[in-house]
């Protein structure tokens, strides 16, 4: 799928706003999901898409962003990946945290326009690739982040598998998440709560309880 010009849809459909939950970090996001979901299917010609997750601040990703601002040591001078990375919330928050570099991995076909877009915002340098990283070993990074990853049963259970090699290799893992259905009850280390304001047009509440996990 192809865009004329992803960067100026990205400015022209969202506005730049602080996150509710980090506001030190101002992002380009959008103030209702669906009309902006609608839109994005008739610019890509493709009906049934997902949400475009680029677009807003998820729950977990804002405790995730939270975690790593307020706990600066788990990536100060290191590698980072921002897996599914979205708006780049998270990898802003990494850079904003003194990491010495920053990939930004997503497979929408607007997300490199709006990590671009926020990274300006934020006067952070950040990567991007489009690759799915899923189909080759985890890259050589010290640090993957990833936000808001269990919604569907399938897709959890590869990206945690994957996840699963990255740590054993050594490379820490940070997950932030709502309470997602799919979200493994086990297994992991639990870090901080936040509760995250949110809208009920994303979530089913107007506060939700969000959690930072590390594999261990």
């Amino acid at each position: 799928m192809t865009v004329a010009d992803p960067a100026a849809f990205v400015r022209s459909q969202t506005r730049l706003q602080p996150v509710p939950h980090a506001p030190e970090i101002s992002l380009w996001l959008a103030d209702e999901i669906t009309p902006i979901w609608r839109l994005t299917e008739e610019e890509l010609g493709q009906m049934g898409l997902p949400p475009p997750f680029w677009a807003f601040a998820w729950a977990g990703g804002q405790a995730l962003a939270r975690y790593v601002l307020d706990h600066p040591h788990e990536v100060a001078g290191m590698r980072v990946l921002d897996f599914a990375a979205g708006s780049g919330l998270v990898g802003v928050a990494a850079m904003r945290a003194g990491a010495a570099q920053v990939l930004c991995a997503d497979i929408d076909p607007f997300c490199q326009a709006a990590v671009a877009a926020n990274a300006q915002a934020n006067g952070v340098v950040l990567g991007f690739t489009d690759r799915n990283l899923l189909e080759a070993p985890p890259p050589p990074v010290d640090v993957i982040c990833a936000g808001d990853i269990c919604y569907e049963k399938p897709m959890t259970e590869a990206v945690l598998a994957w996840l699963d090699q990255a740590r054993a290799k050594g490379t820490r893992v940070l997950i932030g998440d709502p309470g997602r259905t799919y979200f493994p009850r086990s297994g992991l280390n639990f870090l901080a709560e936040y509760r995250v304001p949110t809208t009920r047009e994303l979530e089913d509440q107007e506060i939700k309880r969000s959690s930072v996990w590390a594999m261990p």
